[in-house]
């Protein structure tokens, strides 16, 4: 049963920029960018693999190279393909809502890919129609896990206030590419081989017969593993730390975590027949199906985002999450889960109308 005033998912949208193989972005750009250095064999084999197939790429480093661009001048670019990246998501989710975009009472955007003022936030509101009274919300800097809060976040608003809530994740890690090096840093080589752009939307609303009612969220930090995932401002982009030690720190505090977010909802893993879990890479995924244990089946929309898009940071999880509301029968309660820098896990259990 579902409680009195909770949110519900009542929309989702989603929006691209071009894609593009695996194969085609190691051929035609990065075996020259890690030729030299004896790098490499070692980088052709961690994106054979790394789960993925295909990505997207806003802007494509097999037709325009900014590892040498200036942080000025990428986050400059961030604006020019955000902007109508996030409002064909936005839209999409609007009409799969059948909400108004000036029925929205709270705009939240997620983004860690790029910055200015005004922001997504403002420009979209403006450009979309939304009220004069919106209130708004951008979280920025919380990486691949944003969508979460975001989505509590905004239900709680739903729940409070009794409005429709907005969410969008938008990010453009293509913008980020690092300049080529003599060193072998492994950690680059997996950030190239996996990150992606994408923009996902999310509507919810109050008092919903259908979709998925946000029933509770749960989060967990391990503070004494903040340096094993990172996300440095530099002068030529924003750099990415990634220790290969984050699966085993997830191995130690996922079970606890969805133990918990079950347990005080009267429910156990067994209980859910829908997993929407970031795709942070196969190992990540790896792990979760091992402590979990779960099915190949309940890591199938998991498994196959990472192949279709990529790890693209935020939007992922609802990436995930769109994938299950696809099916021909989708399932009934899901539990998505996120990863990403504090190390921090989170949670949220959803449970259809």
């Amino acid at each position: 049963m579902h409680k009195n005033g909770q949110a519900a998912i009542a929309g989702l949208g989603v929006a691209l920029p071009p894609k593009a193989a695996q194969d085609d972005l190691w051929e035609g750009y990065f075996a020259r960018h890690y030729a030299a250095g004896g790098r490499r064999g070692l980088a052709k084999r961690i994106f054979a693999n790394s789960g993925v197939r295909t990505r997207q790429a806003a802007v494509s480093p097999l037709l325009e190279d900014v590892s040498a661009w200036s942080t000025e001048r990428r986050m400059r670019r961030y604006q020019v393909e955000a902007v109508p990246l996030g409002k064909e998501a936005v839209s999409r989710a609007l009409t799969d809502a059948g909400v108004a975009a000036d029925e929205i009472g709270l705009f939240a955007v997620c983004s860690c890919t790029g910055y200015a003022t005004p922001g997504l936030d403002i420009l979209l509101a403006r450009d979309m129609g939304m009220s004069a009274q919106l209130q708004r919300l951008f979280v920025g800097h919380m990486g691949c896990y944003a969508a979460l809060p975001g989505l509590g976040t905004a239900a709680d608003f739903v729940a409070a206030r009794g409005r429709p809530a907005l969410l969008l994740c938008a990010e453009l890690t293509s913008l980020h590419l690092q300049p080529p090096d003599t060193r072998v840093d492994i950690q680059q080589i997996v950030s190239h081989a996996l990150f992606s752009d994408a923009s996902a939307a999310v509507v919810l609303t109050p008092g919903s017969d259908s979709g998925y009612g946000v029933s509770d969220v749960a989060a967990l930090t391990d503070t004494t593993t903040a340096g094993h995932m990172t996300w440095d401002v530099t002068d030529l982009g924003f750099r990415m730390g990634l220790s290969p030690q984050v699966p085993d720190v997830l191995s130690v505090h996922v079970r606890r975590l969805v133990d918990e977010l079950l347990g005080r909802n009267g429910l156990t893993v067994g209980d859910v027949d829908g997993w929407a879990i970031h795709p942070g890479g196969p190992k990540i995924l790896d792990v979760v199906q091992e402590r979990l244990g779960l099915t190949d089946e309940h890591l199938a929309a998991s498994r196959e985002v990472l192949s279709t898009y990529g790890n693209c940071s935020s939007p992922t999880v609802l990436l995930a999450l769109e994938e299950l509301r696809r099916r021909p029968e989708p399932p009934r309660r899901v539990v998505m889960l996120a990863f990403g820098p504090g190390l921090t896990l989170y949670g949220v259990l959803l449970q259809g109308f």
